[in-house]
């Protein structure tokens, strides 16, 4: 199961997706998000998700990677569908004590569950296609106006790149010791909860000190090379926004406004 989190993973590659301004990502992930979220009807969806295929048809992400990803947020998908298809609001199809089912309940549960997925995956295209160094650049070039209100944007901008980073180490990390427990007789699928709880502090011990090292590694390794934070650091390569750039921010643009306008239609 800790194998399928793919958050934080970068898949190298030489596509137009993967060679647009890490800033044109930053953006077109809000804008993506903007539009699922202002989608109301099937149509709206369809054209979202005719999108998203298109994204990851260009980005030549496999597809089984991406699906791969969504394993760990089925649970709450199913959960979130499901209390929308018992609980939902209109004609009553069928009912059993508090529960009951309703023809726009089904339609709800039904996009609301195709929203979430694609909320994921196309959230994760972002990491897939950006390596850490460049996400980190272009949040910190997107927020640099934030510097005038004593903001330290450099240094958010490095923690959360660090953050998204670590993630496929810590799972890797959290994988070793479970199967080392393993191998040393551990359980952690017996039991009742509280058994269960108590089965994993032999994971989350190791885990903590490992992390703490690692910190403490990361830091001397910075120390090292002299860093000092954002202040009259330079780039060799200097971000500049080209021709597919542009379009790409038109297309993402238009895709916001297409689904709005199909909203205010009522379609």
């Amino acid at each position: 199961m800790l194998k399928d989190v793919t958050l934080g993973q970068y898949f190298p590659g030489d596509t137009v997706v993967h060679r647009l301004d890490p800033r044109t990502k930053i953006l077109m992930v809000i804008l993506y998000i903007a539009a699922l979220f202002n989608a109301k009807s099937w149509i709206s969806y369809g054209v979202v998700l005719v999108f998203l295929a298109a994204a990851i048809a260009v980005s030549r992400i496999r597809l089984k990677a991406m699906l791969k990803g969504l394993k760990p947020v089925v649970f709450i998908v199913v959960l979130t569908s499901l209390l929308n298809l018992l609980y939902g609001r209109g004609e009553i199809i069928a009912q059993w004590w508090i529960f009951h089912i309703t023809r726009e309940g089904i339609k709800a549960a039904i996009l609301m569950g195709a929203r979430l997925v694609m909320l994921v995956m196309g959230t994760f295209m972002l990491t897939y296609t950006t390596s850490p160094i460049m996400l980190t650049y272009g949040l910190e070039l997107l927020l640099n106006p934030l510097k005038k209100l004593k903001v330290p944007v450099h240094e958010l901008a490095m923690m959360m790149s660090m953050a998204l980073r670590l993630i496929p180490t810590l799972i890797e990390e959290t994988d070793k010791i479970m199967s080392a427990q393993k191998a040393r007789g551990a359980e952690f699928d017996t039991g009742n909860l509280i058994e269960k709880a108590k089965a994993m502090l032999p994971i989350l011990v190791p885990l903590f000190l490992s992390s703490f090292r690692r910190a403490d590694e990361l830091a001397t390794a910075m120390e090292a090379r002299c860093y000092h934070g954002g202040e009259g650091r330079t780039r060799l390569n200097v971000l500049k926004m080209a021709a597919r750039d542009h379009i790409t921010l038109g297309v993402g643009l238009a895709l916001l406004a297409g689904v709005i306008a199909l909203a205010k239609l009522g379609l």
